[in-house]
């Protein structure tokens, strides 16, 4: 496929803008182009031609089906994009909240914020929220300032350390480190869940936070969560629920009614907003009592009929410009005002249902990293394959794309061998899984009777199968100008 640069014809042109009506600015020699501007010259019906084929070379959320466990790219309601392009919002410059003289023409965006930071708090369990934070490991830097906030202000014994389970995301120690905290690991039992015993051994004075995604990333429910909870605040320790895998539970279990003290949420995942290739994503967070104190600020609060802004003297201060990706915001905000309280059930019922249906169907061949039922992901393993067939998760990823599907999560948690981590999420019919099943189903027919085919995949691509660790080593980083 050629390039733009290399479909132009001198003098061809698209959309030509409107003749000037005012009077054309004269610009200095000085700052004028010696070279005529190196851009191609096309039809506009080339140009939409051209990048249409290119996106039909991409996977993306709406052309397939998208089975990424942990971070799931789901179904942007169009709808909701809709409200998201509204002029009103859109074409309001930041700003114009930040200055008391123009205030009263952003009151309908700070209503917004308002009343999506009193939507999370509600749907969370806890007492405030907050929006700035730009994304799913910024929300979790920011909930480990407030626990490190919360105990300076203590003037108590000096806690340092933040517990977190061997299956966590990566971000949650890094995040935790970034904060000035040391990282312990609390391993898992043979089930699949936080070891209890190992966990109260490791608790003590020392001991700032707990750092827990519930369900974790096994695809399991903490069994214990409440107990942990109990356990670490009898230590004046807090807890952090990472937000990643709140659709599995939202609308039916709030986090601060399990005993957290502050989590974040990813209204790209949770709430249909768009993320990765779609957009932007959205990591805010919400906290209890304790916690208000030092939310970052300003916060948005109404005076009488008049939306606001207010400061906090123990505010950990701003951790983003302005009040983050609003408008991923305002669509995650509208998403929750369609669904309501019932739909948010329905959508951890699905999410739940289709897992399992995912699971029942494969078990049997490609083994479960753990036994029993899962929440809104399974976990598989290709480990037994890649002893006997030599076909690792790897293959069986770069197979999927050959049969219309993108990869689910491969070689996470890092706790399972060979995994295959899968989300189907709510969205997805049984159809769509019953076509991704049959077609894990011939991966697995493949490793046993003609495994090369598999190495060799994927075969139907732009690109097929990489050297990874070559491309890493000798970077091409030419420039064409």
């Amino acid at each position: 496929m050629k390039t733009i640069f290399e479909m132009g014809a001198p003098g061809r042109h698209a959309v030509m803008p409107a003749p000037l009506d005012v009077p054309a600015a004269s610009l200095p020699d000085a700052v004028k182009r010696d070279t005529p501007l190196a851009l191609p010259e096309l039809s506009e019906l080339d140009v939409v031609r051209h990048f249409t084929q290119l996106s039909r070379r991409n996977f993306g959320v709406d052309s397939h089906y998208y089975p990424l466990g942990s971070c799931t790219m789901k179904y942007n309601p169009k709808i909701m994009e809709a409200i998201g392009a509204l002029p009103g919002f859109t074409r309001l410059h930041p700003f114009t909240a930040m200055t008391d003289a123009y205030r009263k023409i952003c009151q309908g965006a700070l209503e917004v914020v308002c009343e999506m930071e009193r939507l999370l708090a509600e749907v969370s369990g806890m007492t405030a929220a907050c929006l700035q934070p730009m994304a799913g490991a910024h929300g979790e830097l920011t909930g480990a300032l407030l626990i490190a906030a919360y105990h300076k202000a203590q003037n108590g014994v000096l806690r340092d350390t933040l517990l977190i389970p061997d299956s966590a995301h990566g971000t949650n120690p890094a995040s935790a480190v970034m904060a000035g905290f040391k990282t312990v690991t609390i391993p898992s039992n043979a089930q699949g869940v936080v070891d209890f015993d190992a966990y109260a051994a490791l608790m003590g004075e020392h001991v700032a936070g707990v750092m827990l995604t519930c369900p974790n990333t096994h695809g399991l429910f903490e069994p214990r969560v409440a107990d942990m909870a109990l356990l670490a605040h009898e230590n004046g320790a807090l807890m952090y629920y990472d937000g990643a895998n709140l659709n599995a539970i939202v609308g039916r279990c709030r986090p601060g009614d399990l005993g957290f003290d502050v989590m974040h949420f990813n209204l790209h995942k949770t709430f249909a907003t768009p993320h990765g290739m779609g957009g932007p994503g959205s990591g805010a967070i919400a906290v209890g009592e304790r916690l208000v104190p030092f939310l970052p600020n300003p916060r948005v609060v109404k005076d009488g009929g008049t939306y606001t802004l207010q400061d906090s003297a123990q505010s950990i201060g701003r951790i983003a410009p302005f009040f983050g990706n609003f408008l991923v915001a305002l669509r995650a905000y509208a998403y929750l005002r369609a669904v309501g309280a019932e739909g948010l059930k329905t959508v951890s019922e699905n999410a739940v249902l289709n897992a399992n249906y995912v699971l029942a169907r494969l078990r049997d061949v490609w083994r479960p990293a753990y036994d029993g039922l899962c929440m809104h992901e399974c976990v598989l393993s290709a480990a037994t394959f890649a002893s006997k067939h030599g076909i690792r998760a790897l293959d069986v990823a770069k197979a999927l794309l050959d049969r219309g599907f993108h990869a689910p999560t491969v070689y996470f948690p890092l706790t399972v061998k060979e995994g295959l981590m899968i989300e189907p999420t709510e969205t997805e019919s049984r159809e769509t899984l019953d076509a991704f099943c049959d077609a894990m189903l011939d991966i697995a027919r493949l490793a046993e009777t003609d495994a090369d085919v598999l190495h060799q995949a994927p075969r139907t691509m732009p690109v097929g199968r990489l050297n990874e660790a070559q491309a890493a080593k000798n970077l091409d980083c030419a420039c064409t100008g």
